[in-house]
């Protein structure tokens, strides 16, 4: 096959997804290392060279600096530079759009983290501005705030296909842009919006209802996991379960809901 510039493009950023995993060596198939590798039985491996496949957390960020109160804006902006066009994971070349960074207010003390962008979001470039996003202000203005006053983000920037759940390995791919935003908002409270964003935040599966109700931690920050919007668009009954996990997250953050006036108690 005659290696054309397309493909040599295509071979560059299969590369470079590699590099992002932590992979840097391959072996050639028929080579003594390869057989060696192949061969070997169970026992000769060693323990600390074992998959982890109980433990999905995050990929922790090479530098985590302390950044000044007044250089957060300039802070995010740099890791939104760096992202650029992002081809480090296989949602690049699957009809992506638009990275969507995320957005909000860079001295938020509350952060939601969803899943991965729609369609909308992925026309957009910004994240839950579709039927879920219109939910989710909904959610955050009972909490007696504006959507500018938090800050929103997803586990992986880019929309998954068809809408599917992100691959293990485009989430940890991306997490390290994710943790970076956290680390540089600060935020005392992170609600994880549906399975998929408790399960990479917290580093490992569990049933929704076995995290809900109560306050986890995550890096220093506090987290408080309940449903996804979107699953609350499927099934409204269990807005009222959601509002519980809500309330938890504003008892931390010492705010009351707002008074409704006549007209909306009627």
């Amino acid at each position: 096959m005659p290696l054309t510039p397309e493909l040599q493009k295509d071979i560059a950023a299969r590369l470079r997804y590699y590099r992002d995993l932590g992979v840097f060596d391959f072996y050639q198939r028929g080579s003594a290392t390869a057989e060696a590798v192949a061969e070997a039985p169970p026992q000769d491996i060693a323990q600390d060279q074992m998959p982890k496949t109980e433990s999905i957390a995050l990929q922790e960020p090479e530098t985590s600096t302390p950044v000044a109160p007044e250089n957060r804006i300039e802070a995010l902006r740099i890791i939104q530079e760096e992202i650029g066009e992002c081809t480090r994971c296989p949602l690049a070349f699957q009809g992506r759009h638009t990275v969507v960074f995320g957005e909000g207010n860079p001295y938020a003390r509350l952060m939601f983290v969803g899943e991965g962008p729609g369609a909308d979001e992925d026309a957009q470039g910004r994240p839950f501005v579709g039927r879920a996003g219109q939910l989710l202000n909904n959610m955050i203005n009972a909490m007696g705030l504006q959507r500018e006053q938090v800050y929103i983000a997803n586990i992986v920037k880019c929309r998954p296909p068809q809408n599917r759940t992100p691959e293990p390995a485009e989430a940890i791919t991306c997490s390290q842009f994710l943790l970076r935003q956290i680390d540089v908002i600060r935020p005392e409270i992170i609600v994880a919006l549906g399975s998929t964003a408790a399960t990479y935040l917290l580093g490992g599966k569990s049933p929704l209802s076995a995290l809900r109700g109560r306050v986890h931690e995550m890096h220093g920050t506090k987290l408080v996991v309940t449903y996804h919007p979107a699953f609350l668009l499927r099934d409204p009954r269990q807005k009222k379960e959601a509002w519980k996990d809500l309330q938890i997250a504003m008892a931390e953050l010492g705010l009351q809901p707002p008074k409704k006036s006549a007209s909306e108690q009627a």
